[in-house]
């Protein structure tokens, strides 16, 4: 019997080995799983299992760029120790160059799990993102931890107002860039939420229904700008809106990466 991809899917999920070998197991093991896993038991390779499991709340972000496209890998592993080494720093730039080169995730899976077996402690790949616009610029924050990218429609945009741009993003982290983007879903859920916090308050008991309709109008227009990356005040300079220190027609998408 033919060996199925959701076979080879369910037995990585359980044993945390790359793709290849389990299909490779299961093959051998004419598409038994429980003899499948035994047979990678016995190649030493399950022992990445026992790791899967184990937190991975340290990470370090990588922004590249190459013909025209940003690359953004990230890599979060169990400790601090490891993941201030040389020797992580130099796995993040292997992945990276694969990322580049229009490596598979199953290919750089493959090799971030031979360094789980060979140092004993958990990996995961968070992020492998290919970006590409006319322009992009991005920021990453100094710990590797937290970083953005932001992309213009126009590629005569000023770099470093992008980069600004991008550095507010990590500070601020806005969920849409325009308002126009909310959902109906989103501002709905948000009234209800707004009208029961004013039911329940003593200071709106016996206000006009025309102040309340206003108050909650504002309330509902406050939410939207907060979420709203044009909209936000500008964290290097509050005095003015994101939209007003990058006109609002310049920017194209905002992606953010954090822990």
């Amino acid at each position: 019997m033919a060996i199925t991809a959701t076979q080879v899917k369910e037995l990585r999920e359980i044993t945390w080995v790359w793709m290849m070998e389990c299909k490779d197991a299961l093959t051998i093991t004419g598409w038994d799983m429980e003899k499948a896993m035994e047979e990678l038991r016995k190649k030493g390779l399950s022992k990445a299992a026992k790791k899967a499991d184990r937190e991975t709340s340290e990470w370090y972000i990588k922004i590249e760029y190459k013909n025209n496209k940003c690359y953004v890998l990230a890599l979060t592993c169990e400790t601090d120790f490891l993941a201030k080494s040389e020797w992580f720093q130099k796995l993040v730039s292997r992945l990276m160059d694969m990322l580049k080169l229009g490596k598979s995730l199953e290919e750089m899976e493959q090799t971030k799990n031979e360094s789980v077996l060979e140092l004993g402690e958990n990996m995961i790949i968070k992020v492998a993102k290919v970006i590409e616009w006319n322009k992009i610029e991005s920021y990453v924050h100094s710990n590797g931890k937290l970083a953005a990218v932001v992309v213009s429609k126009n590629p005569d945009t000023d770099s470093e107002k992008l980069r600004q741009v991008a550095m507010h993003v990590t500070a601020t982290n806005p969920e849409f860039l325009a308002t126009s983007d909310i959902s109906v879903e989103s501002v709905e859920k948000e009234k209800a939420i707004q009208m029961e916090i004013m039911k329940n308050d003593p200071k709106m008991v016996g206000k006009p229904e025309k102040v309340l309709e206003n108050i909650l109008i504002w309330k509902l227009n406050k939410f939207k700008d907060d979420i709203s990356l044009l909209e936000q005040a500008f964290v290097i300079n509050p005095d003015l809106k994101v939209k007003q220190f990058i006109w609002e027609d310049t920017l194209e998408a905002f992606y953010r990466f954090s822990i």
